[in-house]
């Protein structure tokens, strides 16, 4: 599914974010990707979806090369991936509806399309009744569902989710977490970036750590 191979990422500034990654991530796994800020855990999942470039090495998901993908090829590379981020990225003037009607509007969906489909995932994330409610009237576990919502509903191969929990409080961060491991066993690898160690030691499983820039281990739970 994911292959990283001997990937080092360095800034002009001279700063190296990643240095010598190697990780192989197999289909339907779930993964923890650990580390304290600036440790390169987001370079990596910006390099995952072409946001930025190796400086060597290569990374290969679900086959493609990326160093040799063509620009007009990444949009339709990106649609492997849901991405969910801390800060929920929500549109605050578009009703939960039409914030995760919008990740289909943006591929061509039909509207018959998201009238079946946004209502299937407004329902495995528990939000069916609130579908007209705009984010700001939400909480934030419920605005992170949402996210959630918006990002599997094209049906992506994989989930990243960059620190899904960092804004929300404990039981919210617990059901979130217990959501996102709902939908890896429905089939969906999903990678979760985080600097919650207590979060880590409640979910086990595979855990990746970074340390300024290097892999320091990779183990299970």
């Amino acid at each position: 599914m994911i292959e990283i191979l001997d990937v080092c990422k360095a800034y002009e500034s001279g700063n190296r974010a990643l240095r010598d990654i190697n990780i192989t991530i197999e289909d339907g796994e779930f993964v923890f990707i650990m580390g304290r800020s600036g440790s390169g855990k987001t370079t990596l999942l910006r390099l995952l979806i072409k946001e930025e470039e190796p400086s060597s090495g290569e990374i290969i998901v679900n086959g493609m090369e990326l160093h040799r993908m063509r620009r007009r090829q990444v949009p339709r590379y990106r649609r492997n991936f849901g991405i969910v981020f801390q800060d929920f990225r929500l549109l605050k003037d578009r009703n939960v509806f039409e914030n995760v009607a919008f990740a289909q509007r943006v591929v061509g969906a039909s509207s018959r399309a998201i009238r079946e489909s946004v209502p299937e995932m407004l329902k495995l994330v528990g939000l069916s009744s609130k579908y007209k409610s705009l984010p700001q009237h939400l909480s934030g576990g419920e605005q992170q569902r949402v996210a959630i919502a918006r990002a599997l509903v094209n049906q992506p191969e994989i989930l990243l989710a960059d620190e899904p929990t960092g804004n929300l409080d404990h039981q919210n961060a617990v059901e979130i977490m217990d959501l996102l491991w709902d939908i890896n066993q429905m089939g969906t690898t999903v990678v979760v970036v985080t600097h919650s160690q207590e979060i880590v030691e409640q979910m086990g499983g595979r855990v990746i750590t970074l340390d300024r820039g290097r892999m320091v281990s990779d183990e299970i739970r």
